[in-house]
């Protein structure tokens, strides 16, 4: 599959890890394309990532769980409208998952020492679905533009090849 992020025009081919997440990977997959506004992670570090409304019949299991995900890693997390509806989260009043009572987080890490514990809530496990297996480091550059330059007017996209 194809991870991008449109403006900056770069993207990066992915595998799903079928044999780890195979609940996780066959909703993503059946979902497949997916997209929205970019995000890079205020308290993760090196991670981007965009909010979803959920697109699984059911949603999976925690399979595959990191708190430590390595670069190149694709994460899914779900969150309640509550948890990410502080202020601190620093989400514009107008952003899409705004008022949806379950939110998906598709991500993408890229680069190392990334430990998704939350100031809040404490541990935040992730599903590890997929493995970027090429253009990790065209879509790492981007991604630390994304975090200097800012990400308005950006989205990630995760679609099939």
């Amino acid at each position: 599959m194809e991870v991008s992020l449109a403006k900056r025009g770069v993207s990066c081919t992915a595998r799903l890890l079928d044999d780890r997440a195979p609940i996780t990977c066959e909703a993503v997959w059946n979902a497949l394309p997916l997209g929205g506004d970019v995000y890079h992670a205020k308290y993760a570090r090196n991670e981007i990532y965009t909010l979803l409304p959920p697109f699984a019949p059911a949603e999976p299991p925690l399979e595959n769980p990191t708190i430590t995900p390595i670069p190149g890693d694709l994460c899914y997390f779900t969150f309640s409208d509550t948890q990410l509806g502080t202020a601190s989260y620093g989400y514009e009043e107008e952003a899409a998952h705004r008022g949806r009572h379950q939110v998906v987080d598709l991500a993408l890490f890229y680069e190392r020492n990334n430990l998704l514990i939350n100031g809040d809530a404490g541990w935040v496990p992730g599903i590890v679905w997929g493995a970027v297996v090429d253009g990790l480091d065209r879509m790492a550059d981007a991604c630390q533009d994304l975090w200097r330059a800012g990400a308005l007017g950006e989205s990630l996209t995760f679609r099939r090849l």
